[in-house]
């Protein structure tokens, strides 16, 4: 394929930017490990992670994802695994990074982010797809998230576990809490007594005594 035909295919985007052609680069650039949530909006985070990609390439770093830097993006292998895909495992600073962006925030008990310490409150091993759900949740809801678990270890294991990265805990603040209970659909009790509700993308929001028990599946 020659220049001016490639030049063609391509949609430049930038910061400002927002649609599929945004969700496409942050997708080409989560291959290279960025941890971008792939909402379509072309923020600080994604020109950030442009600028980084480019330098790494020799490209001129302007945080513009045009002709030279989609080329870059799509013809090399990454390095992320998983092309980007919801089960893509990621890192304590990728999902702190994403979390961050967005204004997300979290605590411990234990002030740490040990996934083999049960009082810290750590990301590392987290699914792609639970990381940008808590991200999806807070732009849709509007409401201040903060995050009490992640991957650390402490919780009740099985397939959909906190440890295997499903699973995020959220404390139960009034806006959130609201948000959720008139949002999704109640769909009766957990074994524990817990009351969950269901979101249509097939993610189950469980209340516990002290705090929101959140498996993401999609």
């Amino acid at each position: 394929m020659g220049p001016d035909t490639w030049s063609k295919l391509i949609v430049t985007v930038s910061s400002g930017s927002n649609g599929s052609a945004v969700k496409a680069a942050q997708v080409q650039l989560n291959r290279y490990g960025h941890g971008l949530a792939v909402d379509g909006a072309f923020g600080s985070g994604t020109a950030s992670a442009a600028k980084k990609f480019q330098q790494s390439k020799g490209l001129s770093a302007d945080g513009i994802v045009g002709p030279d830097t989609w080329r870059a993006l799509v013809s090399g292998s990454g390095s992320g695994g998983g092309g980007g895909g919801g089960s893509t495992k990621l890192t304590h600073a990728q999902v702190s990074s994403m979390f961050s962006g967005a204004g997300i925030t979290w605590t411990s008990t234990g002030n740490c982010s040990n996934r083999n310490v049960s009082t810290c409150t750590s990301f590392e091993q987290m699914r792609r797809t639970t990381a940008e759900g808590t991200v999806a949740l807070k732009r849709a809801s509007g409401c201040a998230i903060l995050v009490t678990g992640g991957t650390e270890t402490g919780h009740a294991g099985g397939t959909y576990s906190h440890w295997n990265g499903y699973k995020v805990d959220f404390s139960p603040q009034s806006c959130i809490s609201n948000y959720i209970t008139r949002t999704f659909t109640r769909i009766g009790d957990r074994g524990d007594g817990a009351t969950q509700y269901k979101s249509a993308s097939g993610n189950i929001y469980a209340r516990e005594s002290s705090h929101w028990d959140v498996t993401f599946h999609n």
